[in-house]
């Protein structure tokens, strides 16, 4: 039988978390993001950042915190209060670090609570417009005619863009040089000045470039293409059926922040994301909302782990 003393103890804490939800927010939120501005997650930091301030009475602070594949990021929010006051906006590579590296400075599923997931969206094969390819076809026998000569860069070490290179290399039995940088926008300077041959990234990287001749899109890891460049073949229609690999940027917050607290802020970011001028915005740079509830995104977050965990520990791919 439950003591009296533990049930009194449980509904104090029921009600302090409840009054810390009804007094929050008191003051400004950082939001932590891993890449440099410019890039896929700070443009959606940015887009989400006005619509919550104004619903929470609060300024959103966007702080840019690159490097380390985003380690440096994330360690920053895992040493962070747990009160709400320090988002992390993560992609694709909060999911694979664990994996990548032999030591992390934090747990990823102890230190972290998931708030929403925001959007998911194809990654996209551009390559500059001197490179002699059209069609993934001809990219692979250009590859296989030029062993290690050609260049790809990706936002970071290990992420979506160098997972969805890597994949197509093992099951096109091709060698492209893998060249990382600290974020979409980098890597995207890079490719138009042809210092790289190849970017994988994401399609908000390539688009407004494609239409103007500066860039040529080769095609997208979706299973549908992108609804912003539709002209654009997928790499199952080029004549690898059934690949796929999609990017996806999300919100994480320190566990141990009070629930209703992280529920309040998953669902004002959504409602964000689901304004009518958030989803021209989204589609017009091949984004999807994908937003979903605090528990349905730890979920999410515990199956891309897994998954990554299969693909990195089949490439072999470390960064210690």
């Amino acid at each position: 039988m439950t003591s009296l003393p533990k049930v009194l103890l449980a509904v104090a804490a029921l009600v302090s978390f409840q009054a810390a939800a009804q007094e929050y927010p008191t003051r400004p939120i950082r939001v932590i993001v891993p890449f440099p501005p410019g890039g896929a997650a700070d443009t959606m930091a940015r887009l989400f950042a006005p619509p919550v301030s104004k619903a929470l009475g609060q300024n959103l602070v966007i702080e840019n915190r690159p490097g380390a594949n985003t380690v440096i990021a994330t360690e920053v929010v895992s040493r962070a209060p747990a009160d709400g006051y320090t988002m992390l906006v993560m992609a694709t590579s909060f999911t694979v670090n664990p994996f990548a590296y032999n030591k992390l400075p934090y747990d990823t599923l102890r230190d972290f609570h998931g708030v929403t997931r925001m959007v998911y969206n194809p990654l996209i094969y551009c390559a500059h417009p001197s490179l002699p390819v059209k069609n993934m076809k001809e990219l692979v026998a250009l590859a296989k005619a030029r062993p290690g000569q050609l260049t790809w860069g990706v936002s970071s070490i290990i992420g979506g863009g160098r997972i969805a290179g890597e994949l197509f290399k093992d099951i096109a039995k091709i060698d492209i040089v893998n060249v990382p940088f600290g974020g979409g926008a980098p890597a995207t300077t890079a490719i138009l000045g042809g210092h790289i041959t190849l970017l994988v990234g994401n399609v908000l990287d390539c688009s407004h470039y494609i239409p103007t001749g500066r860039l040529r899109g080769i095609a997208v890891t979706s299973a549908q293409r992108a609804s912003n460049l539709p002209e654009v073949p997928t790499i199952a229609e080029s004549g690898w059926p059934g690949f796929e690999s999609l990017n996806w940027f999300g919100v994480m917050v320190r566990a141990g922040t009070p629930r209703p607290i992280v529920e309040r802020l998953s669902a004002e970011i959504a409602k964000a994301l689901k304004a009518p001028e958030a989803a021209a915005t989204l589609t017009k740079q091949g984004f999807s909302e994908g937003t979903m509830s605090p528990a349905d995104y730890d979920g999410y977050i515990r199956n891309e782990m897994q998954r990554n965990e299969k693909i990195l520990k089949k490439l072999n791919l470390k960064l210690d």
